[in-house]
């Protein structure tokens, strides 16, 4: 018996990476395919008739965008049908990295000046994890993701939450945007090719290699228990 992993991400971009990257290291055995949108997602589910694999299903959670509400419904209802369906609650990979509880301390060095420059989008990173972990969706109400981003009513969680992790990854070897991941988030350290004399991180001092950083991604986030709600086995 196989066991696949469906994502909405398409190949080239940063999802896929990261989701082929974790698996890579800690599920070898499972198959990450991309669907390339939620649309073709939920669709592939519902058409669905293999009986003898198991598929995991991530489809971004983006609870309060009204497309995603729609399709997620679907999703659902489809899933439950099928035995050998097993639906993750994610809302974005974005928001995994955001939720790590050693995401600063990884990006930036102890004396980094980043610290002081990068101050509210570190102090709304905190608040919207903490907000989300609580279980309440009222994160656009909390004062500190305001003085963050003033026009936050126009993002949805996860434009928010990709918004974020970009202010406080960016010009580092970790830096993440749609369309590309750092290249420290998918190597050992330290094998970023653009790295500068000057370029010094947390992990400066223990160079963890890659299968170590997936490791401590997965224990240090909502992973590992979800992994483990689905009977999910990771090499950890």
């Amino acid at each position: 018996m196989k066991t696949y992993l469906w994502i909405e991400d398409r190949k080239e971009k940063s999802g896929y990476i990261f989701w082929q990257t974790f698996m890579g290291q800690l599920c070898p055995e499972i198959v990450v395919e991309s669907k390339k949108n939620n649309s073709e997602l939920v669709k592939a589910v519902k058409a669905l008739e293999d009986s003898e694999n198991r598929y995991v299903i991530i489809f971004d959670n983006s609870f309060d965008n009204p497309q995603v509400a729609m399709e997620q419904k679907l999703l659902r209802k489809y899933a439950k049908a099928k035995s050998n369906v097993f639906l993750m609650d994610i809302i974005c990979f974005e928001y995994i990295l955001l939720e790590f509880k050693n995401l600063v301390e990884w990006i930036y060095a102890s004396d980094d000046e980043f610290f002081t420059k990068r101050k509210s989008a570190i102090v709304a990173r905190e608040k919207l994890v903490k907000t989300i972990q609580n279980g309440e969706l009222n994160y656009k109400d909390i004062r500190d993701i305001l003085e963050y981003n003033e026009n936050v009513d126009n993002y949805n969680v996860e434009q928010l939450s990709a918004k974020i992790l970009f202010d406080l990854t960016r010009n580092t070897g970790f830096e993440v945007t749609k369309s590309s991941i750092g290249e420290c988030w998918i190597k050992s350290c330290c094998e970023w090719g653009q790295r500068m004399p000057d370029d010094i991180c947390g992990l400066d001092a223990s160079r963890l290699q890659l299968k170590e950083k997936m490791q401590h991604i997965c224990k240090g986030t909502s992973l590992l228990m979800q992994f483990q709600n689905i009977g999910l086995e990771v090499v950890l």
